[in-house]
């Protein structure tokens, strides 16, 4: 159980570092589009959403490739492949060089590989540890990205208000870095890969969504996860427009009504195991999976002023609170329920599909907004995701 606990500890220590790097450069590309290269609007939502679907569609052929390798193997590429495309960023800025074309690449580039990274985590994960240590160790790893989130942003501003956002570029490509670092460290054996066939074919480039549909459970989580995933984040661009343009909320209003709810995180992501251990598993996904939709149709409501700043932080609250205990048990279930010599392939199909969603959703919803306004298309998305509630019961 030590060596377990040590290896699992360099596996934590380098999520968490690249984590804190993450939240630390948050929303840098897009400040660095509109202040270095002065693009504009349209640019910049065609920046995002490019890293997610191009990406995205990357890191299809990875999944097999990610199955019939190490899984510490596939980690350090992934993290020097995402470092080095991070730093080419500063060193462009440094040389005059940098392009809005470099940006699209380097985000498509980094999408992948942290797609490549979480497929063979959570391979690696699924060896390494025992099922009754599967939950708290996906616990902490929420809480991780939820203390992040509360730390990195309003830092991350502060560097980027001293030294301009190409900082926090190097910060994340130096976070990246230390990962790498901490699972080459991690040390002793891991199960060897599943047997590598012959040929591949694209066929097989499918094995992934064959392995979610063929499990009921899994499919209907699958799609309400995807779903639930998608309209959320096709609502956040949709939001900053109705807080700061439409409502007169100040940018550190805006940053405060999104930083102080990360703490129901925190409380969701530690209580995820009591819940599991005192519920089970399936009544806790069933619950928080429907409980986390009844917040989001709510924004649409949201007023300026002080009782709007109040609203938008319950709701907050709530959401996350809701999502990060229904995250850890998800990952924990779905671990469980892979066979172990398709989880790196099962994960990657998973993820990609979730950036297509959040990628097309958010373009949808643009459009939907120009139609009819941002709190018209807020409330659309909450209504449907409500019925996401109801789809993903295991």
């Amino acid at each position: 159980m030590l060596s377990v606990d040590r290896r699992f500890g360099w596996v934590w220590a380098a999520y968490a570092v690249s984590a804190y790097g993450t939240w630390l450069g948050f929303g840098a590309f897009p400040l660095i589009a509109v202040l270095v290269l002065d693009v504009g609007p349209a640019w910049v939502s065609a920046l995002s959403a490019a890293g997610l679907a191009v990406g995205a569609v990357v890191a299809v052929p990875l999944g097999p490739w990610v199955e019939f390798r190490g899984k510490r193997q596939v980690m350090v590429a992934a993290d020097l492949v995402r470092s080095a495309a991070l730093v080419s960023v500063p060193v462009a800025f440094v040389f005059g060089w940098l392009s809005f074309a470099q940006l699209v690449v380097v985000s498509v580039v980094a999408a992948a590989a942290k797609i490549a990274f979480n497929a063979a985590a959570g391979a690696y994960l699924k060896g390494l540890l025992s099922p009754r240590d599967l939950l708290v160790a996906n616990g902490r790893l929420e809480s991780t990205m939820w203390s992040a989130s509360v730390v990195g942003p309003p830092l991350g501003g502060a560097a980027i208000g001293l030294f301009g956002p190409v900082v926090t570029v190097l910060a994340d490509a130096v976070s990246y870095l230390v990962s790498a670092v901490c699972v080459r460290a991690i040390g002793g054996g891991e199960p060897p890969p599943a047997p590598r066939p012959v040929r591949l074919r694209p066929a097989d480039l499918l094995d992934g969504w064959r392995e979610i549909w063929a499990h009921r459970a899994l499919r209907r989580l699958f799609c309400a996860t995807v779903l639930f995933n998608g309209l959320l984040m096709a609502t956040e661009p949709l939001l900053a427009v109705l807080l700061l343009d439409r409502l007169g909320f100040t940018p550190w209003q805006y940053g405060l009504v999104f930083a102080l709810p990360c703490l129901g995180g925190l409380a969701g992501a530690r209580l995820a195991r009591r819940f599991a251990a005192r519920f089970g598993q399936a009544r806790v996904l069933r619950v928080a999976g429907m409980l986390r939709t009844c917040w989001p149709v709510w924004l649409a409501f949201v007023q300026p002023g002080v009782p709007g700043i109040v609203l938008v932080i319950v709701v907050q609250f709530g959401l996350v609170f809701c999502c990060a205990v229904f995250a850890p048990v998800l990952a924990t279930y779905r671990l469980e329920h892979i066979a172990p010599d398709r989880v790196a392939r099962t994960l990657t199909a998973w993820s990609v599909t979730g950036s297509l969603a959040i990628a097309g959703l958010t373009a949808i919803w643009g459009l939907l907004a120009a139609a009819v306004g941002p709190r018209e298309a807020i409330a659309a998305a909450g209504a449907l995701i409500l019925l996401t509630g109801l789809s993903g019961k295991p």
